[in-house]
């Protein structure tokens, strides 16, 4: 049994995944709230479940790009937990969570990207390999209409963005843009990716692990 946590954003997220299945996923909004709603959620969710913590197996948390305060706040607790409970750690790039959502297409370049304040987005670049989206670079930081630039062939787009940052984005005809419903990065995505690293013994230290920051005062790319 593995618990999920995902707090990069103001939707936050917690999930239970045995392996075969998701069996508790909950979003929620949580502006300025991860550090009031993250601990009860995980409670409900293990009470819905009927898991006591001590039958878990590991703990998973998107580790950023996304919100400081949200991302020290998730990763603090899943380290405590792991600690506590003598558990391996995993962390997940948030960006990968958009990614796993959207089905596999070889040929077609696909664009992740998360909102980190002040009008700025923090997106990656991703390529089917072996059936999987993989990231082919770190993420950058960009506006919407840079974003929409540097789109030059048709590219699937997944993320959260604001109705003025689609817009932007759709302008350009080479952007396949999915909707808001599957733009929701899911925790229970994020638990499949991680029990996938955790089964083939890919996981952190809960010592060291540490979330993947992004400041609005980076440069943009020219």
């Amino acid at each position: 049994m593995l618990l999920a946590i995902d707090t990069s954003s103001s939707q936050t997220g917690v999930a239970l995944y045995d392996g075969h299945r998701v069996l508790v996923e909950v979003v929620w909004p949580a502006p300025r709230r991860h550090t009031a709603d993250l601990a009860p959620q995980v409670q409900w969710a293990l009470r819905q479940a009927s898991v006591a913590p001590q039958a878990l197996q590991a703990i998973a948390v998107a580790i950023g790009p996304g919100a400081f305060t949200g991302l020290r706040t998730g990763v603090a607790l899943a380290k405590g937990m792991a600690l506590a409970l003598r558990l391996p750690l995993v962390g997940i790039f948030t960006l990968d969570i958009f990614a796993a959502a959207v089905p596999p297409e070889p040929g077609v370049p696909l664009v992740a990207a998360l909102p980190i304040g002040r009008g700025r987005l923090a997106a990656s670049w991703y390529r089917v390999r072996g059936n999987q989206w993989r990231a082919e670079s770190r993420p950058e930081l960009y506006t919407a209409a840079l974003l929409a630039s540097e789109i030059r062939e048709p590219t699937r787009v997944c993320g959260e963005f604001t109705a003025e940052e689609r817009a932007t984005l759709a302008e350009n005809p080479h952007v396949r843009l999915g909707s808001p419903a599957q733009c929701t990065r899911r925790p229970g995505l994020l638990a499949e990716l991680a029990w996938e690293r955790f089964q083939r013994g890919h996981v952190d230290a809960a010592e060291t692990l540490v979330p993947f920051y992004m400041t609005t005062q980076s440069a943009i790319p020219a």
